[in-house]
């Protein structure tokens, strides 16, 4: 298996939490999840020499200042 680089990451409780229940419905971890996104990213990235979205910057569809926990926990 490739080394594997360990990056701190901080993130609001919301999106963890919608990450976190993300990655259940996936049946994968949090750390699995997130490390696919990323790849997603980067392929389509070295695909099409763009972002993901055209959309990219544009601001979240999302509170992620609410901080209360999701149903899910």
């Amino acid at each position: 298996m490739a080394d594997k680089k360990a990056v701190p990451l901080r993130i609001s409780e919301k999106l963890y939490s919608d990450l976190a229940a993300w990655a259940e419905d996936d049946f994968r971890s949090l750390n699995g999840q997130i490390e696919y996104l990323l790849t997603e990213c980067v392929r389509q990235r070295k695909k099409t020499g763009g972002y993901v979205g055209k959309e990219i910057d544009k601001p979240l569809d999302m509170d992620l200042s609410d901080t209360k926990k999701t149903d899910r926990g």
